[in-house]
């Protein structure tokens, strides 16, 4: 009798408190912040990120708050992730150029976590990280370093102008690394190139190619620079077919919007895979022991309209590795 009477009030005092344990986890809000220069539903994270966390089970306003920043210009980054950690965010997220981590790292300090999308830079090498496998500190996420592509973009480009005397590469102060690594690719694929390097903004592509050799004018590799996307990626594009040039892009933006050609990382994939992270250290799991990743896959994307308007003939061999024709 006593053991039922005390069952009895044990229920009682479990469905009294039920309420107040459902209330407090539907309470439970994993607010994430970011920045980027792109303004909202340009910018990557914005669209990829935002589906992979639904699909996670996140739903804006329920159990999930996002924090988007639109900056202005790169100086804007720092103040803009203090403004986000100061809101109170649980995550901040940090996709694109170093100075955009390096920003994020001085808002954050020790405290808050961050999931890094780096592009293009190491953050084993800078120090933001204590290694690959176990970060240490309060950063995590993944990486690559496009130095690491040039030499296959090269080799693909060859393969497509088989019968170009020469080429030439644009490269500014960002893609440094990525030149000198055209350079010495090209001396051993016996590929003659001609850099050309921007310094001065707004980049003026004609200008720059008027000066180019004629014997290098057979096709153009773009190295991967934010300043060749930002702000006016397409204008890029335009010079390429006024001057019906065949052009090697470092990602799938550019022959989606009419490019010939691009060999790269899929970002997409880099910031899905953002969002799992996001997840984990949502559900506790610490920044210091989630290990740093680097894509092992790359995506070639060939616009075949656009090789049709160069009256150029993709070879089969390029079609066939390619991961998407666009007809």
């Amino acid at each position: 009798m006593k053991a039922g009477f005390i069952g009895l009030i044990a229920a009682f005092i479990i469905a009294g408190l039920a309420p107040h344990y459902a209330t407090a986890e539907q309470a439970r809000i994993l607010r994430v912040g970011a920045v980027s220069l792109r303004p909202f539903g340009k910018a990557n994270i914005s669209d990829a990120f935002l589906k992979r966390m639904a699909e996670l089970g996140y739903v804006q306003g329920q159990n999930f708050d996002f924090k988007f920043v639109h900056a202005q210009s790169r100086i804007d980054y720092e103040a803009a992730y203090r403004d986000l950690v100061a809101s109170g965010v649980d995550v901040l997220a940090a996709g694109g150029p170093e100075i955009a981590l390096k920003a994020a790292a001085a808002a954050a300090g020790k405290v808050v976590p961050i999931v890094m999308i780096a592009a293009d830079y190491d953050p084993l090498e800078l120090g933001y990280v204590a290694s690959l496998a176990e970060p240490g500190g309060n950063i995590t996420g993944v990486f690559f370093r496009q130095v690491a592509l040039t030499e296959k973009r090269l080799e693909l480009l060859r393969e497509v102008l088989p019968q170009a005397a020469g080429l030439t590469v644009f490269w500014d102060r960002n893609s440094a690394d990525q030149w000198a690594r055209a350079e010495s690719a090209a001396t051993a694929l016996g590929i003659p190139v001609h850099g050309v390097e921007f310094r001065e903004r707004p980049y003026n592509y004609d200008a720059a190619f008027a000066q180019v050799p004629a014997a290098y004018r057979g096709g153009l590799m773009v190295l991967a620079s934010q300043l060749f996307s930002l702000p006016a990626r397409q204008t890029l594009i335009d010079f390429s077919a006024r001057r019906r040039l065949p052009t090697m892009y470092y990602v799938r933006f550019y022959p989606d919007a009419s490019g010939l050609i691009s060999y790269g990382v899929s970002f997409t994939k880099l910031f899905r895979r953002a969002a799992d992270f996001v997840d984990k250290i949502g559900r506790g799991a610490s920044p210091s022991t989630l290990p740093v990743e680097q894509p092992t896959q790359y995506e070639m994307v060939v616009n075949l309209k656009t090789a049709a308007a160069l009256g150029l003939e993709i070879p089969e061999a390029i079609l066939l590795r390619a991961d998407e024709i666009i007809e």
